[in-house]
């Protein structure tokens, strides 16, 4: 069987944060599958198929991929960010869990990339240096119950936090409820890093204490970071430095 399937992170936006293994597998691949606005970012050339589909068929999106590379094309599934995290990593090891014994023999690679968690982290310091925890707060593919459940204990557990979609039109209340629960929980001003469209022309920072936080500051392409109760700024001239001590006190 020559085909192979690559499962690849795109990165944030900015194409300098494109690893060399991604580009490398780009250049020899003869069909690209993803998200619409992800396909976008890859270039047109002879001999190269792009199969743009809509966000809400990942596992269709999966056994189309795993489909073309059993009969022998070089594929490569594209996430934004790393396909790790919340993308499409997951989706293809679902479909391939439960398709044909033959996909099983296939040549399937991860190609890790820039996840938006850490290039905004990034863009004000080091929020993450200690221990942190990541949260999708969509509820399409996990009750909100859970989602809940998983803040409440996360800020009990003091991590500093990462929210990946954080509010859409279609699900406004997510967020509020979230901002709810973590001003109810930390009780003070812990800084909250709001990056939007990081690395991109589009992008904006905004720094903001929790207890002036509004649902209206994040949208599905804000990242937002909640630093923990040790969480530091250092102010300077320009934009301030926000980083997370490498250890506790005991």
């Amino acid at each position: 069987m020559s085909g192979w399937l690559a499962i690849a992170g795109l990165g944030p936006g900015d194409e300098a944060l494109v690893t060399p293994e991604v580009r490398a597998a780009l250049a020899e691949a003869t069909d690209v599958v993803g998200y619409i606005p992800y396909v976008a970012r890859v270039a047109e050339r002879p001999g190269l198929t792009l199969h743009a589909s809509d966000n809400r068929v990942e596992i269709d999106r999966s056994r189309h991929a795993l489909d073309l590379a059993a009969s022998g094309r070089k594929v490569v599934v594209v996430s934004s960010g790393d396909p790790g995290v919340f993308a499409m990593a997951a989706a293809v090891f679902e479909a391939l869990e439960a398709g044909p014994s033959v996909w099983r023999a296939l040549d399937i690679r991860v190609l890790p990339g820039v996840t938006a968690m850490l290039a905004a982290a990034a863009k004000v310091g080091a929020p993450l240096g200690h221990d942190f925890c990541a949260i999708n707060l969509s509820d399409n593919l996990k009750p909100w119950a859970l989602i809940e459940k998983r803040l409440r204990l996360a800020a009990e557990a003091d991590f500093a936090m990462a929210f990946y979609n954080p509010r859409s039109k279609s699900r406004p209340e997510g967020f509020a409820r979230t901002l709810t629960i973590l001003q109810d929980a930390c009780g003070d001003d812990r800084p909250v890093i709001f990056a939007r469209a990081v690395s991109t022309p589009e992008e904006s920072i905004r720094i903001v204490p929790l207890s002036q936080c509004t649902p209206e500051m994040a949208d599905m392409r804000t990242m937002v970071l909640v630093g923990s109760s040790t969480t530091r700024i250092i102010a300077r001239d320009g934009a301030p430095i926000v980083y997370t001590p490498r250890s506790v006190p005991a």
